[in-house]
C-alpha cells in the first residue's frame, strides 16, 4: 500500500486509540490478521443481539399496568397523548380506546421482575436480566426505526452496529467472520416488514467489516462450496495466483479495497472447513435440545439460530445478530403475539442459561428488543379478547444480560398508561453507547473519517447509562 494511503486508512482511528483502549488495541489493530482483544476495562468481549423486528408490545410482555383494567375502552386522555405524532394507520381514528393487556402478569425471582404469562421461560431467568423499561426512539415507522437502532441514523448508508464493533475490536477467530447475521421468520405476522441486507452492511467502513449472513438452506454462506470438478487443492492454487495479481494491482493503485477482497477470499477458503463444523449439530447432546426445544433441530427457526449463536460465541465470533420477524401486530394481537412468544421465549431463556452454565455469559452481552413498542390504545375494533396496537416510539422495553450488566434489575419507568417515559429515559443512542462501554469502547472516540467528518455509531449524541451497569 502507498504510505500516504496507509496513513489515511488509520487516521480516523487515532482519536480512538489515544483514549482508554490503549496500547493493547493499538497493537492488535496494526496486526489485522492476529487476535484483537478488548480493552483492559472491557467487561464483555462479544455480543448476541436478539432483534425482534416489528415492535413487540411492551404492554403485553414486560410493562405491567394493572390500573388500565379499570379504564377499558375509555378514550386515551389528550393530556397523555399530548398531540404527539401518530402513524397514518391510526391518526384518523375518531377515538383512541384504551386496551388493557388481556394477559396475567406476576413477579418473578428474588428481583420481583414483572413478566407476562406469555414469557414463562424468560420469567424463569429474570434474576439474570436487566429490564430497561423507558427506552424511546425517534422514528415511528419500521424501516427508519430499525435502521436507527442498527446504525444510529434513520437514513440508510451508515455502518451497522456489528460493523463498528468489528472495526473497533477486530476478530479473535481467523476462521470465522467477526460479524454474523441470522434471520428467522416468526409465526405471528407472516407479512411483516422485510429486512434489507444493508442493515448489516459496513456503510463507509471498509467492506471487510460488513456482516456475513448465514442461510438456513443450501450452503450456509453463498458460494461456499467449490464448483463441481474443482478440488480444494485447485482452489488453493487459484487463490494463491489471484493474490499475486491483486498484490500487483494494489501496488499500482494503492486501493485498500483490493487488499480487503484478497482477505475475504482467504476467509472464504478457511470457512469451507469451519462453517460446516459450526453448523453441524450432531455433536450436541440430548440435553441441548431439551433446553432449547425441538425447534432447535429445524434450520432457520429462532431456536436453531439461538443455538448457532451459542456455538459461535464458543468460537469467539465477535458479534452475532439475530433478527426474528413477525412482531408487527396492528390487528389480532393476541393470536399473533402468542405465536411470536412461542417462537422465542424458550430459546431466548435457553441461550441465557446455556451461556451462563458454560461460563460464557460473564464476557458476553445479550440484548433482546425491537425498534419500538406498541400503543396503549387499540387500532381498530376493541373487544375483551381481541385488539390491535399501532407503532409507539415514545416508550418500550428491552432487556440486557451478561458482561458488565447489572443482574436482577429494572431501570426506568413509564406513566400509568405505558405511553410516555416517566423516569430515567434511555434513547437508542444511550443504549448503543452503553453496550460499547461494556465492550471497552468509548462511543465518542470510536470514529471513522468520511467526507471530511468524523462519524460514530452514536452520531453526536448518547450517554452511558450507569444505572444498568454492574
Amino acid at each position: 500500500m502507498h504510505p500516504v494511503l496507509e496513513v489515511l486508512q488509520f487516521q480516523s482511528r487515532r482519536a480512538f486509540l489515544s483514549g482508554a483502549v490503549g496500547t493493547a488495541a493499538l497493537a492488535s489493530l496494526l496486526h489485522a490478521d492476529g487476535p484483537k482483544p478488548a480493552a483492559p476495562a472491557a467487561k464483555a468481549k462479544r455480543i448476541v443481539y436478539l432483534f425482534q423486528s416489528g415492535g413487540p408490545s411492551h404492554l403485553d410482555l414486560f410493562d405491567h399496568k394493572p390500573e388500565l383494567a379499570k379504564r377499558f375502552a375509555e378514550n386515551l386522555p389528550d393530556s397523555v397523548r399530548k398531540g404527539q405524532r401518530l402513524t397514518g394507520m391510526t391518526a384518523t381514528q375518531d377515538t383512541f380506546p384504551v386496551a388493557p393487556s388481556k394477559y396475567t402478569f406476576a413477579r418473578h425471582g428474588k428481583s420481583g421482575a414483572w413478566v407476562s404469562e406469555l414469557m414463562p421461560n424468560v420469567a424463569g431467568v429474570a434474576d439474570h436480566l436487566c429490564f430497561v423499561k423507558a427506552m424511546h426512539t425517534e422514528a415511528i415507522n419500521h424501516d427508519p426505526a430499525i435502521t436507527f437502532c442498527q446504525t444510529g441514523a434513520q437514513l440508510a448508508g451508515r455502518p451497522s452496529f456489528g460493523s463498528w464493533v468489528s472495526y473497533g475490536l477486530g476478530s479473535t477467530n481467523k476462521d470465522l467472520p467477526a460479524f454474523v447475521v441470522l434471520v428467522s421468520q416468526g409465526s405471528g405476522n407472516p407479512t411483516d416488514q422485510p429486512l434489507y441486507d444493508r442493515l448489516w452492511g459496513s456503510g463507509f467502513l471498509p467492506s471487510r467489516f460488513q456482516g456475513v449472513k448465514f442461510r438456513s438452506q443450501g450452503d450456509p454462506v453463498l458460494f461456499l462450496s467449490n464448483p463441481d470438478g474443482v478440488s480444494a487443492d485447485d482452489r488453493r492454487k487459484l487463490l494463491d495466483d489471484l493474490a499475486k495479481l491483486n498484490e500487483m494491482r494494489q501496488a499500482a493503485t494503492g486501493d485498500p479495497e483490493i487488499g480487503t477482497r484478497t482477505a475475504q477470499y482467504e476467509m472464504a477458503f478457511r470457512m469451507q472447513k469451519s462453517v460446516p463444523e459450526l453448523t453441524d449439530l450432531n455433536d450436541e447432546p440430548k440435553s441441548t435440545f431439551k433446553l432449547y426445544g425441538d425447534d432447535a433441530k429445524k434450520p432457520g427457526t429462532f431456536a436453531a439460530n439461538c443455538l448457532l449463536a451459542r456455538r459461535m460465541i464458543e468460537r469467539d465470533v465477535r458479534f452475532v445478530q439475530l433478527y426474528h420477524r413477525g412482531w408487527d401486530q396492528h390487528v389480532n394481537l393476541p393470536k399473533q403475539i402468542e405465536a411470536q412468544c412461542k417462537d422465542t421465549d424458550r430459546a431466548s431463556a435457553a441461550l441465557v442459561t446455556d451461556l451462563r452454565q458454560r461460563g460464557l455469559l460473564d464476557d458476553t452481552l445479550v440484548v433482546w428488543g425491537g425498534e419500538f413498542g406498541r400503543t396503549v390504545y387499540s387500532q381498530g375494533k376493541l373487544t375483551k379478547d381481541n385488539y390491535g396496537r399501532d407503532h409507539h416510539p415514545r416508550c418500550f422495553t428491552v432487556w440486557l444480560t451478561g458482561g458488565g450488566i447489572k443482574c436482577g434489575a429494572s431501570y426506568g419507568e413509564t406513566d400509568d398508561y405505558g405511553y410516555n417515559v416517566a423516569k430515567d429515559g434511555v434513547s437508542v443512542h444511550d443504549l448503543n453507547a452503553t453496550l460499547l462501554h461494556c465492550l471497552g469502547l468509548d462511543h465518542e472516540k470510536l470514529t471513522y473519517k468520511y467526507q471530511g467528518r468524523h462519524f460514530r455509531l452514536t452520531d453526536v449524541f448518547g450517554s452511558v447509562v450507569k444505572g444498568v451497569l454492574a
